[in-house]
């Protein structure tokens, strides 16, 4: 499978230039933008010595797959960044903050998980590698160059990596409706990972049998769930807030 993917977007793309310029390949933008951010993509690009060529908005279209791409296309080389979980925890100098996402489908809440992570201070996003979105150029787009800044690994068997992640004294939290652990009443401490499932199915037997614990969001209404991003970012909100007192 190739390494080259495409990402598009004023956000992403700047994101990219900022924190992984060594990656694109090539900058694409609409000929028809003459404007001040367009120029500034185009002076930070020349400044990095990075590629970028005017071309059309139809052209731009059919590559990113719809017309959200703002006039802004990036070929990226994905192999320039790679990040694996034993390097990453080596590195770190505070307790684990880790967002584990169980076949998550859609790029949107992807693509949203991964700003509620940036937002929350999580150190990785961990997925499957099959039966999972991945790294789509809708997903960077949604993002808003939170693909940037928090890394995304991709693992083959999700239940080892959670016992990988347990093995390393991280305490792994699912999250689940039938749970008898209420999150209001839960203490969080040291490093953590919180796992949600994906949308409609929640997570995988394996999955949930290797979680330390299992947490549910006290829900006051009628609806019976939450959107994954929403979920993820209550939990993330309530370990940053409960580590900060500490």
């Amino acid at each position: 499978m190739s390494a080259t993917r495409l990402i598009f977007g004023f956000h992403a793309v700047t994101s990219r230039l900022r924190q992984n310029p060594k990656s694109i390949k090539e900058i694409l933008i609409d000929a028809a933008r003459d404007d001040q951010r367009a120029r500034g993509i185009i002076n930070l690009a020349e400044s990095l010595s990075i590629r970028w060529a005017s071309c059309g908005g139809v052209k731009l279209t059919h590559l990113a797959g719809n017309d959200r791409h703002q006039g802004i296309v990036a070929h990226i080389d994905i192999s320039r960044n790679p990040v694996d979980i034993e390097s990453l925890l080596e590195a770190l100098t505070e307790p684990a903050r880790l967002l584990v996402l169980d076949g998550i489908q859609d790029p949107h809440n992807l693509g949203a998980c991964l700003r509620v992570a940036d937002a929350f201070g999580v150190h990785a996003v961990i997925a499957p590698k099959d039966r999972a979105v991945g790294m789509t150029a809708t997903v960077y787009k949604v993002a808003s160059g939170a693909a940037d800044t928090v890394p995304y690994i991709a693992v083959t068997n999700l239940a080892r990596t959670l016992k990988q992640l347990k093995d390393h004294g991280i305490w792994v939290f699912g999250t689940a409706e039938d749970a008898e652990n209420d999150l209001v009443r839960f203490q969080i401490k040291g490093s953590v990972a919180w796992v949600f499932g994906s949308e409609g199915k929640g997570m995988r037997r394996l999955t949930r049998e290797s979680c330390d614990q299992l947490v549910r969001i006290p829900m006051l209404g009628c609806i019976e769930s939450l959107n994954v991003a929403v979920s993820a970012g209550i939990c993330l909100y309530e370990t940053y807030r409960q580590q900060s007192m500490t």
